[in-house]
């Protein structure tokens, strides 16, 4: 499986472990709570795979910029968390970094 498909699934992982733990109401609901858990351990185990391929300052970038425009996605659509400017703007600079480490580092595999 290629390793940017790997990390995207780390990603998903991620996000469904972060927003389990939302819904975990600070680990007092016994199914979100193990979600939380199973979904962390999934997505860390992905990530370790992906270290063999890939620096892990670009790994940590890119699973944690992706992860938190997924969650605050969810968070927007889900828990009706709204986003002011300030938070949009930072946002979209994280996945304009990521962009750049994508099309231009020679760190990360293309």
């Amino acid at each position: 499986m290629p390793v940017y498909v790997i990390l995207a699934l780390a990603v998903v992982f991620e996000t469904m472990g972060t927003t389990a733990l939302k819904a975990s109401e600070q680990f007092t609901r016994l199914g979100p709570s193990v979600m939380v858990v199973l979904a962390y351990g999934v997505s860390f185990y992905l990530l370790s795979i992906t270290l063999k391929t890939i620096p892990v300052g670009v790994v940590y970038a890119l699973w944690s910029g992706l992860g938190i425009i997924s969650i605050a996605t969810i968070g927007w659509f889900v828990f009706g968390q709204k986003l002011d400017l300030a938070a949009i703007v930072g946002m979209i600079m994280i996945v304009g970094g990521i962009a750049v480490i994508h099309l231009f580092s020679t760190t990360a595999p293309h």
